[in-house]
């Protein structure tokens, strides 16, 4: 039988501190309330004999009198291969969406080691998400981890959505961290078509924000067990600044010394852990990580993007309801577009810097100066290159997007217009675009 504790010494928002030996650090304690409510807690700090627990649904109707005992493990989240698919979770993976609950089930611990490196493999493989700012210009490669940086106002939700309905892969899971009730309302809906792939565990803005902190970890335990069992595993994450926020909230109340802005010194070893467990594995499946960072102040050195832009391999910059194609960047795609087709990497190179040409002679233009009948053109393409590749609302299979560049290239350019070789031009200026593989 498990040791009984009697005394807590300190509360202080979602944390507790009492004194106890022999614990280990993220092991889980159940707290008995005098009401006769029964909670739970994870040790954070081990100092000496005392030992601070951060309480899942925070520290309200807990007194220093209450009871507590220590479980032994760490955080542990039920599974089931195919009966955790369509279900909807909280932060501590209770499920909320009123259907029976899940038997027969196998308990995984989280925040286990990451994966050895020399079981990784180089990234390599592509994933379709129809989309042509990501599939064509700035390539969503399997085992990258990517975040979409936004600010409030932009439909990165809504994005986010699409990428996970229409992306290739074999399993779906959603974190939602500090959600309005409408957002968890929205996405509830979008996935609902396509729940028999799609986990979602969830943290709405009325929650505790301990469970804000837990719904990283637990979507990743399960993405590590389906990566296992061989499947190709998309993480979607939104939103990585209420998890930072919610992290600097913990840290306030443990009376850390804070850091920039008076966020944890440890923010960029909080966000890397749960980033690196981006995996592609030797033999068995692969984990992708999508996340949604929100820029406070649209200030790129806040350091939540600051401290992201170091461990992420790119980003989606969503500007002005679009993929702003001069500041994304996918640093992987170079590893699968010479897979894909061979005039892709050459096709985009030339239709962005045609597009870049377009920008400046719209601020020219801005500015009373005269335009050439080439400048003319590039307005004209540049017009169209927002309708037919910008537009998010766009589906369209990857052939058919490079198709659809050269069209747009042969409708306002010349073939000695185009900086491409020979070879390529001749080869690709009269082909078509065939839909019948969209849908």
């Amino acid at each position: 039988m498990r040791k009984l504790y009697y005394k807590i010494n300190k509360i202080n928002g979602p944390v507790i501190e009492l004194k106890a030996k022999n614990i280990q650090f993220g092991e889980l304690a159940k707290i008995f309330l005098s009401n006769g409510e029964q909670t739970y807690g994870q040790v954070i700090k081990i100092d000496n004999d005392f030992v601070s627990l951060q309480v899942f649904s925070g520290s309200k109707g807990i007194s220093t009198d209450d009871k507590l005992c220590f479980l032994g493990h760490q955080a542990r989240l039920g599974f089931h291969k195919e009966n955790l698919k369509g279900r909807i979770f909280n932060g501590t993976g209770i499920a909320i969406d009123g259907r029976a609950k899940i038997n027969d089930i196998e308990q995984i611990e989280i925040n286990g080691p990451l994966f050895n490196p020399i079981n990784r493999l180089v990234p390599s493989n592509m994933i379709h998400t129809g989309i042509p700012m990501i599939d064509m210009f700035n390539t969503l490669v399997e085992s990258q981890k990517i975040p979409i940086f936004s600010i409030a106002g932009e439909p990165y939700n809504e994005l986010l959505a699409r990428i996970g309905l229409q992306a290739e892969v074999d399993v779906i899971i959603f974190g939602g961290m500090g959600l309005k009730y409408n957002d968890y309302l929205f996405f509830k809906k979008e996935f609902k078509e396509n729940k028999e792939k799609i986990i979602m565990f969830v943290n709405t803005a009325s929650d505790p924000i301990v469970e804000c902190l837990m719904v990283p970890d637990m979507c990743l335990a399960a993405a590590e067990k389906y990566a296992f069992l061989g499947d190709k595993v998309l993480v979607l994450l939104t939103d990585m600044t209420a998890f930072a926020n919610s992290l600097k909230e913990v840290s306030i109340a443990m009376e850390q010394i804070p850091a920039n802005r008076g966020y944890p010194g440890d923010l960029y070893s909080q966000l890397a852990l749960r980033y690196e467990r981006a995996v592609d594995i030797d033999g068995f499946g692969s984990i992708t990580i999508l996340s949604v960072t929100t820029i406070p102040g649209e200030d790129i050195t806040h350091p939540i993007p600051d401290n992201t832009g170091y461990i992420t391999e790119g980003q989606f910059y969503l500007k002005n309801r679009v993929i702003d194609p001069f500041i994304s960047l996918s640093r992987l795609k170079q590893l699968v577009n010479r897979k894909t087709r061979e005039d892709h990497a050459l096709l985009v190179n030339v239709m962005i810097q045609l597009y870049d040409q377009c920008h400046k002679v719209r601020q020219q233009q801005s500015m009373g100066f005269n335009v050439s009948l080439f400048d003319k053109k590039l307005l004209n393409y540049g017009t169209d290159f927002e309708s037919q590749m910008m537009n998010l609302d766009i589906k369209i299979n990857l052939e058919n997007q490079l198709n659809l560049g050269w069209l747009l290239l042969k409708k306002h350019f010349s073939k000695d217009q185009i900086q491409m070789p020979k070879r390529i031009v001749k080869k690709y200026w009269n082909i078509n675009v065939d839909r019948s593989d969209d849908k």
